[in-house]
């Protein structure tokens, strides 16, 4: 394994020099800039360099999960797990209909990172599209490692795709190395990108191998992404065999206790699934961003930010009920809360839907759930106050569970929208050994892991009304979590979504997933549960995507203000991220649409659907 590492981190080193080489960092693809890569064909002279090219495709797909701000949290907000929890400030992405416009600042940590997406992704195709049209340049030692090379090329422009279609949806599409400028690029059309990654990701399934270092592309990376592309183009069948050659394949779900804790009987094997030393060796563990601080400055990953994201701002603004200031982020304190959940500041806020509501499963009226046990999960009742400050005061609240109201009915915290909510501990807590108040420090993050297949296969068979095998799927990601059965009769789309919630938050795309979701439904006019049926006609003003919010968040849909004074505000038409102004008015030659209900759609066409060879 180590070895595998230092492997891994040679390639990430190979690749920076490379990069550097073809294009600046901070040029904005879609732009009128000279996109040609003049870069040594001796650098390329063989599959190792091929790969460590990929490699640096994987490090930018692999950022999504790290930093301040992280981009992850966009894909959280625009959906009804979670809300831009920033309150001091406008700015931040709350009120979507007055913020989210395609000249609007769209690449911000303090705001969203709609553009990181557009980007980074199309520098991803860009490098992607490289390898692929200079696949035949290289020496390689058979044609298996040639088409190897090809399939793991294949792998990343199909995932940047795949995201930039359920992001954006009609995006241009360019699937050859640019080496002079161009300013005449068309929108294609969704569904006909995907059916060509579809195609290129069955090759790829073909010639990747199945065992890989940590961190590479795998053949189970590659069907399990197949299994999403198939899903968002309505072949079900097709998601099924490769979502079952996923699960066949050399992967399992691990139910027993493993690695750095498993000696420590108050903690359980979802809490061991989360441990940073622990994800490399999940035999579920199908895809795998890797982030070591031993690597940092050497190819790894940013440090995590997780607890800072994504934990309340407990530590300040929280009284006792007899007045006094309740809490403390001393990491000296005699009860040193801020080193053990870390210094939050409640960006990526959880909303009652995915901290309460999910929790409150039918079929589990005895709170068996592994996700939601005390110790892996926590609420704010269940920190005490920890201010030494309490003890000269003279009150005798220090050490005292919290809470939200004194007994006259009067609130003590003065932001229940930052400081106030629960979060999953046993995944956000990220040891930070170089910081006195942690924000969450380096860790390897899932990609893709074997709970997320399962839970495609359901959804793919719920669709094919085989609604037995969906529920016997969902219940192999239920029952390791120590949760009862779902029956059949109980599996919709709904429910589907709701597993994913409890097994996958801050893990997966939510706004790309819940928004396939809504394109299916929309494509197929299967009725929801919700007993309405859409149609692709009128999409961008009536969309499951839009209504799920509505029906769940309590924010969006409850015209909630901030102590700012902002809004919590949606449309429909925010489905789709807007396309960003600046590489639509770069490219005078052609036209890439805008998104219906942003500024500038009113100058659309047609968009391609055909693929010129």
């Amino acid at each position: 394994m180590k070895k595998n590492i230092e492997n891994l981190m040679k390639a990430f080193l190979t690749t920076i020099l490379i990069v550097g080489t073809m294009s600046g960092c901070n040029d904005e693809f879609l732009n009128p800039d000279p996109l040609s890569f003049y870069t040594p064909d001796n650098a390329l002279g063989d599959a190792n360099g091929m790969y460590a090219l990929l490699m640096g495709a994987s490090r930018r797909m692999n950022a999504e999960w790290y930093g301040d701000g992280a981009p992850i949290i966009t894909e959280n907000i625009f959906s009804e797990v979670a809300v831009e929890g920033t309150t001091d400030k406008t700015g931040p992405a709350q009120d979507l209909n007055l913020l989210i416009l395609p000249d609007a600042p769209l690449n911000s940590a303090d705001r969203n990172r709609i553009g990181w997406y557009w980007q980074e992704f199309y520098e991803n195709i860009k490098l992607a599209n490289t390898v692929v049209s200079r696949i035949d340049v290289p020496t390689y030692q058979s044609e298996e490692e040639r088409n190897a090379v090809l399939g793991t090329a294949y792998f990343h422009r199909a995932y940047a795709y795949y995201r930039l279609t359920q992001q954006f949806g009609d995006v241009p599409l360019l699937l050859e190395e640019l080496t002079t400028p161009k300013l005449d690029f068309r929108s294609t059309a969704r569904l006909t990108i995907l059916q060509k990654m579809q195609d290129d990701l069955e090759f790829a399934a073909q010639w990747v191998p199945a065992s890989v270092a940590v961190g590479e592309v795998s053949k189970g990376a590659v069907n399990h992404l197949l299994t999403k592309v198939s899903l968002a183009l309505a072949d079900f069948d097709g998601a099924i065999a490769a979502a079952t050659a996923v699960i066949n394949g050399p992967y399992s779900l691990q139910t027993a206790r493993y690695g750095v804790d498993a000696s420590d009987a108050t903690k359980n094997v979802i809490w061991d699934l989360h441990r940073p030393e622990n994800k490399a060796t999940n035999p579920g563990m199908i895809l795998l961003s890797v982030s070591r601080l031993e690597f940092d400055g050497n190819g790894s990953q940013t440090s995590t930010s997780a607890m800072r994201q994504a934990v309340p701002l407990w530590w300040r603004f929280i009284n006792t009920p007899d007045g006094f200031n309740g809490m403390s982020d001393s990491p000296d304190a005699e009860i040193p809360y801020v080193l053990q959940f870390g210094r939050g500041i409640g960006r990526n806020r959880g909303v009652p839907y995915s901290t309460q509501y999910i929790w409150n499963d039918p079929n589990d009226p005895g709170d068996l759930d592994l996700r939601h046990a005390p110790g892996n999960w926590m609420d704010m009742e269940d920190l005490t106050y920890n201010a030494e400050s309490l003890k000269t005061n003279g009150s005798t609240f220090y050490n005292q569970n919290l809470q939200l109201k004194n007994n006259v009915g009067t609130v003590l915290c003065s932001d229940t929208i930052r400081n106030w909510y629960g979060w999953p501990h046993y995944k956000l807590f990220i040891p930070d050994p170089t910081a006195s108040r942690p924000a969450g420090g380096h860790s390897d993050w899932y990609v893709f892991r074997l709970a997320e297949t399962y839970l495609l296969r359901a959804e793919a068979y719920f669709w094919n009304n085989q609604l037995q095998l969906a529920a016997d799927d969902i219940n192999m990601v239920r029952n390791r979590a120590g949760a009862p059965d779902m029956p059949a009769g109980d599996v919709n789309i709904g429910t589907i979504l709701d597993e994913r919630a409890r097994e996958l938050y801050y893990e997966e795309p939510r706004n790309t997933e819940l928004t396939r979701i809504a394109f299916i439904l929309a494509m197929t006019g299967k009725t929801a549960y919700n007993g309405k049926t859409y149609t692709m006609g009128n999409f961008h003003t009536d969309n499951f995507w839009y209504d799920r919010i509505m029906e769940t968040t309590d924010f969006y849909n409850k015209g909630v203000i901030t102590i700012h004074g902002d809004e919590y505000t949606m449309s429909p038409y925010h489905v789709l991220y807007p396309i960003p102004a600046s590489s639509i008015n770069g490219n005078t030659q052609g036209r890439i649409n805008q998104n219906l209900g942003y500024p500038g759609a009113e100058k659309n066409v047609e968009p391609l659907t055909t693929i010129e060879e």
